[in-house]
């Protein structure tokens, strides 16, 4: 992503370059998910693998992943802050592009007053919401595949949502409209962002990207 950005700079009279840079985020130790491991990591593995990989790692959870074999699975706690917020903020007044996040962050949580690494997955969607509202922007957006969220999605009478209140998209959310694992994170993500901020958001697919200021996309506001 760095390079295809720094050769698409080279371009335009953009006179910077992106950095990447390794993200370190804060989840709170008592979260009830470490209590639930849901989100799957690493290599598939056959039932008699598993079972050789718990002898030497019995600290593990293993669950099977949609009928194609057997996955590590660690929890996937909620961001409560970006620790490298202050310096994505500088880089940004620099006029540097960050890419920041990468994969839901690195959870890191506090004892002793020190950082401790911990074993999870945040979710990308919370995390870039979270760094959103932490270096206080003024527009989240969520690119995915899909030009809008939908109500009554796959079904023959799904509607695009375009422009919507976040009560009337929570009203959606308590509805079971959206599913879990797909589009639900990225509408909890967004009413998250506009709750606490009072700014918009938008969801919308990665080939609207250059079309933001024509109204595409499902467009969340307060």
């Amino acid at each position: 992503m760095q390079k295809a950005l720094d050769d698409q700079f080279k371009h335009t009279d953009y006179p910077h370059q992106a950095v990447a840079l390794i993200t370190q985020i804060i989840v709170d130790a008592n979260d009830p998910a470490f209590k639930n491991s849901t989100k799957p990591i690493g290599p598939f593995y056959t039932f008699n693998e598993m079972q050789k990989q718990k002898i030497y790692h019995p600290e593990y959870s293993y669950k099977q992943d949609a009928g194609r074999g057997y996955r590590q699975v660690v929890s996937s706690p909620k961001p409560v802050k970006i620790i490298n917020a202050p310096v994505i903020d500088t880089l940004l007044k620099s006029k540097f592009v960050p890419i920041a996040a990468g994969g839901g962050g690195i959870p890191v949580v506090i004892k002793d007053n020190n950082l401790q690494g911990v074993a999870g997955v945040i979710d990308k969607d919370f995390s870039a919401a979270k760094l959103a509202e932490d270096i206080q922007a003024d527009e989240l957006v969520i690119l995915t595949t899909v030009d809008n969220a939908y109500v009554n999605y796959n079904q023959p009478d799904q509607a695009p949502i375009g422009k919507v209140k976040v009560d009337q998209l929570k009203k959606y959310l308590e509805a079971g409209q959206f599913a879990a694992g797909s589009m639900k994170p990225k509408i909890e993500a967004v009413i998250n962002f506009v709750e606490k901020t009072g700014n918009t958001a938008i969801i919308t697919s990665l080939r609207n990207a250059s079309k933001l200021d024509d109204g595409v996309g499902t467009i969340v506001y307060n």
